[in-house]
């Protein structure tokens, strides 16, 4: 089967809203290779080797190519797309030279040839990802592995953000936890969880691709009875502010309401036939997304959450940690720890 395979020359910090565009101007998947220069800061620590380039693309720049399918008129997907990209710089994203193209590929060429990259990656000091198609031995009983096919969806392990949340979720799941994972993409940090300890994990994300895809990895790793994967959004799922007032002890607060030490997060009861696969509010959420997203849904998360739960956040470019910040404290949230890695940052927060 051919497909158009269409390319953007930017930058790393537009990558991931250039693909969201890509996604919604109906490509059927998206690719992404950033700079493989020698001169970028890497992490180590988990015995990683560098010792090549991977490509020759210049540092702080990135390409990302989606693929459409034979049919598709491909000058009115750009007509449509240029003005898209050049509209992120009102939004403080710099998409660099956005120089956009396009040519004609056989399937073969795209679905499978990525696959020759990914490797079994240690990315913490107790998860190690292994993708379904290479072989691995674990070193011992406390390395735990993470099989995984990402197929179309997002998050291999190898983007900085996913690491980041990976390790932060290691830290702070103790045993027991039910967690929520917002915009689950390839469902890596729900079975990286459940793993490490955690009870259940609702794993959420509004594209259906992806919610297919973290099933299927859910099943690989054989904990479909650990993990519930449902295709919606934090705020949906809540039911909307004020969407549970019909009755006094089973409603939650308005987001807009202010946070005290007093108020509980009660949920109405789910029907058993949507079950979520935990009890809200719960004591840990995740999410790897953008930072522009994550500042509009804070206070939903400060209500899905128990006293003094955590949200572990990522998907947030240096010169947006500000941003991310402001909206975390203005949530109510206490930022207890920031790391970084390249130019990329996670937090996890407290809720008071």
């Amino acid at each position: 089967m051919l497909w158009h395979e269409l390319t953007v020359h930017t930058t790393e910090e537009a990558q991931e809203m250039i693909s969201n565009l890509l996604y919604e101007a109906g490509a059927g998947g998206v690719s992404i290779e950033e700079s493989g220069t020698l001169n970028k800061v890497r992490d180590t620590r988990y015995g990683e080797l560098y010792d090549e380039p991977l490509n020759d693309i210049p540092e702080g720049e990135a390409v990302i190519k989606g693929y459409y399918a034979e049919t598709v008129p491909m000058d009115a997907i750009i007509e449509e797309l240029a003005p898209r990209i050049e509209e992120l710089r009102e939004f403080g994203i710099d998409p660099g030279k956005a120089l956009i193209s396009w040519k004609t590929v056989d399937e073969n060429d795209w679905a499978h040839a990525w696959k020759q990259y990914f490797k079994p990656l240690r990315v913490s000091d107790r998860l190690t990802i292994k993708p379904t198609w290479e072989e691995y031995t674990p070193a011992g009983p406390e390395e735990k592995i993470i099989e995984l096919d990402p197929g179309m969806a997002f998050g291999t392990g190898t983007h900085p953000t996913t690491a980041l949340c990976l390790r932060a979720l290691e830290k702070h799941i103790s045993g027991d936890e039910e967690v929520i994972d917002v915009g689950t993409g390839s469902g890596i940090l729900a079975v990286g969880a459940v793993l490490l300890g955690a009870k259940s994990v609702l794993a959420l994300d509004l594209d259906p691709v992806a919610v297919e895809s973290a099933r299927e990895n859910v099943a690989l790793n054989r904990l479909q009875e650990s993990i519930t994967v449902k295709e919606s959004d934090l705020l949906s799922l809540l039911g909307g502010e004020g969407a549970a007032d019909t009755a006094a002890g089973d409603m939650w607060p308005s987001a807009r309401s202010g946070h005290t030490d007093t108020q509980q997060a009660v949920p109405a009861k789910p029907k058993a036939e949507d079950s979520l696969g935990v009890t809200l509010p719960v004591k840990v959420v995740v999410a790897n997304i953008l930072a522009e997203i994550i500042v509009l849904f804070t206070d939903d998360v400060y209500r899905a959450l128990q006293p003094g739960g955590l949200y572990i956040t990522s998907g947030i470019y240096k010169d947006k940690e500000g941003l991310v910040v402001q909206a975390l404290e203005s949530s109510g949230f206490e930022i207890k720890e920031v790391s970084r890695e390249e130019d990329w940052v996670a937090f996890t927060a407290g809720k008071r």
